[in-house]
């Protein structure tokens, strides 16, 4: 683990470093990074870990779709069930209810019978609104306490596929290697023995990590947000990083109404001189959120943020790059219900190689991008205008 050090650069990278560290933020220097940057490099990469698990597969998602790429998925967790692999899976009774092909009793049953342990986050119980607050929006995968997986997509076949309303999904996931594992199965083993009140753990799920080569030790903060316990350490380690950036910050998010300290943040950022780009999805699966978003959006673009809209699909990553040093990819979407309500994880990676990847797709998507402009704006119907000022008004809740 990495220690305090006795003198800090004043760049970026190590003030953000210093505040997570100063916060009690888990931070590790002896990390592999790999960036999943489309659901075929994520499910191509995760099939085959699972392939190879020897001990125990544990997997935490906002909903498993009732599809090909999910069926695909227990088919291979069956087998290695039979092979005396423990299989955990935990997936958000929200997020299974809002989703067009859930899993229902009748597939819970087979796949339980199946050997593998399925458990739904918070169930829906009488009077139905005890989920509203808090969902359980996190996509972790830990395979053998030795390789885990977070991001933000869930298993379902439109990451591969896309979807007819709005065509291709884009989205990123990372694959880590290294202590950070351990954070990401701490988080994991909470959950579960949260909800089945078992007692799951021990050092056979923390086997330890051998040192990564030079060209691999990357440092790794896992930055969790659990309401109730840490609810504003995602939204601080956010802002704190905007307010930290000395050339550039490189946001993608797509559901961004944020927070009045993101908010905050961004503003006295963009007013220091700090060039601001933000990209956002011209399509969205939500209704309202792009006009909410475009309206927050026009704001900061007259105050001197640069702004993009996506055309190439559904831009559903959660990343954010600052000066070229360091990145963060995750799961929290910049809004109220990531960041005041919901159960989020984001990995905060400081690494030039990493940004730097992360950069070269940012640069390559703005290909793909329409710039807002004063000339857009204006061009923007009337009603559509108000229904951006509308949405805006139910921004604490979206």
């Amino acid at each position: 683990m990495t220690q305090p050090r006795d003198s800090i650069e004043l760049t970026s990278d190590s003030l953000v470093l210093h505040f997570l560290s100063e916060s009690g933020i888990p931070i590790s220097d002896n990390n592999e990074v790999k960036l999943l940057k489309s659901g075929r490099e994520k499910f191509i990469d995760l099939f085959e870990s699972i392939r190879r698990a020897k001990h125990h597969v544990h997997l935490e998602y906002f909903n498993f779709r009732n599809d090909s790429i999910a069926n695909a998925l227990f088919d291979l967790l069956a087998i290695k069930a039979q092979e005396g692999v423990e299989v955990r899976t935990i997936f958000d009774a929200f997020g299974n209810w809002s989703n067009n092909k859930p899993l229902k009793k009748k597939h819970l049953k087979k796949i339980r019978e199946r050997g593998i342990e399925i458990v739904k986050f918070d169930p829906f119980t009488f009077p139905y609104i005890n989920h509203a607050a808090h969902r359980d929006h996190r996509k972790i995968a830990v395979i053998d306490g030795k390789v885990a997986y977070t991001g933000g997509m869930n298993i379902a076949d439109y990451y591969i596929n896309g979807l007819p309303k709005i065509g291709t999904w884009r989205d990123m996931h990372i694959r880590l290697k290294g202590d950070a594992v351990d954070e990401l199965q701490k988080i994991f083993l909470t959950i579960w023995n949260q909800e089945t009140k078992q007692h799951i753990g021990g050092d056979v799920y923390f086997p330890g990590h051998k040192e990564q080569t030079d060209s691999t030790n990357t440092v790794v903060a896992i930055v969790d947000r659990t309401p109730k316990r840490n609810s504003r350490m995602l939204s601080h380690a956010y802002a704190m990083s905007i307010y930290s950036a000395q050339k550039n910050v490189h946001i993608v998010n797509p559901y961004f109404v944020p927070t009045s300290s993101i908010n905050k943040a961004l503003r006295r950022t963009i007013d220091r001189g700090v060039k601001v780009t933000i990209m956002v999805s011209s399509a969205s699966d939500i209704p309202f959120t792009p006009d909410a978003a475009l309206y927050k959006l026009h704001k900061l673009m007259k105050r001197g943020a640069t702004v993009y809209m996506y055309n190439g699909g559904f831009h559903h990553s959660k990343i954010m790059m600052v000066d070229d040093l360091f990145c963060t990819v995750g799961t929290a979407n910049l809004n109220s219900r990531s960041l005041r309500y919901d159960y989020e994880t984001n990995a905060f990676i400081f690494d030039q190689r990493t940004t730097a990847e992360l950069n070269k797709m940012f640069y390559t998507d703005i290909e793909h991008c329409t710039q807002m402009t004063p000339e857009f704006w204006k061009k923007r119907s009337p009603w559509k205008k108000f229904a951006g000022w509308f949405a805006n008004l139910f921004t604490p809740f979206l």
